[in-house]
């Protein structure tokens, strides 16, 4: 009797011993390998200022946690759009954050006013719905979300 008592104390004690290791085990241990940070970049002026620096946060983020661990969406909408057409003055840096795994959406309710159609935009970027709806769906799933 008295050794199944002990046999059983020593488990408590092990159990413990387990549990209390695990909780201060830092948080990137703690986490799935397999976890990637996701960002969701706005662009709703058609300033190209405000492009060249959310692209240049797409590229640092990429850089800075290296491109395999970061999803990195931007999504235009608004005055915003102007950009993304095949004549944009920052098409060439577009195109570059597109080959480097950037995804770039247009805002088709944003084309459909102001009467443009995937022929007018740059080739390989691509298109949401809504862009206000894309964002916020993006929020809900977790997604960092910066408006430069």
């Amino acid at each position: 009797m008295r050794s199944v008592r002990l046999s059983r104390w020593l488990f408590g004690a092990f159990a413990l011993m387990v549990i209390g290791s695990i909780a201060y085990l830092p948080a990137e241990a703690q986490q799935p390998a397999s976890t990637r940070s996701k960002v969701v970049l706005q662009v709703s002026d058609a300033d190209p200022a405000k492009w060249n620096l959310a692209l240049n946060n797409a590229k640092n983020l990429q850089t800075d946690l290296g491109a395999a661990n970061v999803e990195v969406e931007i999504v235009a909408y608004g005055p915003g759009i102007g950009m993304l057409k095949a004549d944009s003055v920052v098409g060439n840096r577009i195109d570059e954050a597109l080959t480097a795994g950037v995804k770039v959406v247009a805002c088709e309710n944003t084309m459909r006013a102001q009467k443009l159609t995937q022929g007018d935009m740059l080739g390989k970027i691509g298109y949401v719905p809504a862009g206000v709806v894309e964002i916020m769906q993006r929020q809900q799933q977790g997604w960092a979300y910066i408006r430069p």
